[in-house]
């Protein structure tokens, strides 16, 4: 791979989304932990390092969902470390391998093409 070719496809989504643009938007942790997935009239969201994403179209957030343990929180940690345990799903990742924080960046870049980002996480110190 020389350095002007394009980031890996394996980021791309099959199917093209078109996203809005990006907000910036400040969300509390509160409001954050209130968009889990258990009210339908919120959004269904994830924040990956201080960013928010909007995950309402993915049923794999929703309550039942394989990744439900991530909504309504900054589960940087869970991301980055490959773990589903609601212990792990905390916005603190400094600390970690740079193989981990790798996957976060991917993680990240994953989620950044497929999920409209809402805003910041006020106050987040994991940006």
């Amino acid at each position: 791979m020389t350095e002007h070719e394009p980031e890996p496809k394996r980021f791309e989504p099959k199917v093209p989304v078109q996203l809005d643009p990006p907000k910036d938007d400040p969300i509390t942790v509160e409001e954050l932990s209130k968009s889990d997935g258990t009210d339908p009239n919120r959004p269904t969201l994830v924040a990956i390092k201080g960013t928010v994403f909007d995950v309402s179209k993915n049923a794999a957030y929703a309550p039942g969902g394989q990744y439900h343990v991530f909504a309504g929180k900054d589960p940087s940690r869970a991301l980055a470390s490959s773990s589903l345990k609601p212990e792990d799903c905390r916005p603190d990742w400094y600390d970690l391998e740079e193989k981990e924080k790798t996957v976060l960046d991917e993680w990240f870049l994953f989620f950044s093409k497929r999920y409209n980002i809402v805003g910041k996480i006020q106050g987040a110190t994991n940006a």
